[in-house]
Parts: C-alpha cells; sequence; structure tokens
C-alpha cells in the first residue's frame, strides 16, 4: 500500500494551503528485503518552528534518528518473517541497504542479526494493517493487531511478522534523555 504524504503551509497573504503533496518520500520496498519498507514522513528539532513555507526535512536526511526533544514520523511495513528466510536472502546486502536508507538507526541494533534493537527514544505506534508481535526478549511478546497502540519506552525489542500478510505500522519516535 502507497500512502500520500500532504503537508500545509501558508500563502503570502497568510491563507493556508498545501504545500507538499505525493507519495511518502522513500516509502518504496527495499531491494534486499522483499515485502519490507520503511520511510521517514517528516522530522522536527528540539525547537520546531511554523514557517509559512516549510522545507522538506526529509531531503539530505543525516539521521533517522531524532535529537532529544525533536520527532521523527515514519511508516513501516514488515512482511512475513517468512519472505526473509528465502534461499536468495542475503543478509549483507539487506544490512547494507537498511543503513543506506535509514541512516542513525541501523546504530541501534545488535550485531548478531536477531532484530534487536535499543534506542534513545520514546516511541508511539499504531497498527494500520496486519499483525505484529513486539518481542522484548527472554519470551516477553504482544501481539498487535490493526488499531493498536504501543509506547516504546527505550527498551530492547525486536518485531516479529508471524503472519502471512505484511503489517503496516505507523510510528512517531521522540529523541530523550536516558
Amino acid at each position: 500500500m502507497q500512502g500520500n504524504r500532504v503537508v500545509t503551509g501558508h500563502n503570502a497573504s497568510g491563507k493556508a494551503e498545501v504545500v507538499l503533496s505525493g507519495p511518502v518520500p522513500g516509502s518504496s520496498e527495499f531491494e534486499h528485503t522483499p515485502g519490507f519498507s520503511a520511510a521517514v514522513v517528516w522530522q522536527t528539532t528540539a525547537e520546531p518552528k511554523i514557517a509559512a513555507r516549510a522545507s522538506d526535512p526529509v531531503l539530505g536526511l543525516e539521521s533517522v534518528m531524532p535529537m532529544v526533544g525533536g520527532t521523527t514520523a515514519m511508516l513501516v511495513t514488515f512482511p512475513p518473517d517468512s519472505l526473509s528466510a528465502g534461499p536468495d536472502f542475503d543478509p549483507e546486502k539487506a544490512g547494507a541497504e537498511f543503513a543506506q536508507r535509514l541512516p542513525g538507526l541501523v546504530d541501534t541494533f545488535e550485531a548478531d542479526g536477531s532484530g534487536y534493537h535499543q534506542t534513545d527514544t520514546i516511541d508511539y505506534g499504531v497498527v494500520i494493517d496486519g499483525e505484529i508481535w513486539l518481542d522484548l526478549g527472554e519470551g516477553e511478546e504482544k501481539r498487535l493487531g490493526k488499531g493498536d497502540v504501543v509506547v516504546q519506552v527505550g527498551t530492547r525489542h525486536a518485531w516479529r511478522n508471524r503472519g502471512t500478510e505484511p503489517a503496516r505500522i505507523f510510528f512517531v519516535l521522540m529523541g530523550a534523555r536516558r
């Protein structure tokens, strides 16, 4: 499912208008992880300002991870786990693509390829479609379905799609101090 991003602003006379409209940048499926996509919708600094015509913070993004007090809004599609277990899956190529398309986030993942990671963020996640398991390790898991909301408070975790259909989640990450 390809979504569109609509960003509003103001014209020269102060009237509200749409200043950006079109597909969410970077929402195409990853080449080396079939069915997976992760797109940054918007990002704010620690002290966001309302500008008449906001420049697109996604262009030239240096890191997906927000600074303390900043935010990153992301739209992520997790394919069924069974797709990444195929014979053509190359973890090195997948990891390199992940690092290139989601700078900064790759640095939070454990090196063993388990998918576990821990960020210095408080994240709100809303399951838009499908079902997914939040895996906190050591047997602690929670199934989330369409419409469920998760508040991820800087804990070590991984996402598992044990179903047969993609799961789509809208996240807002807020940079926080530990």
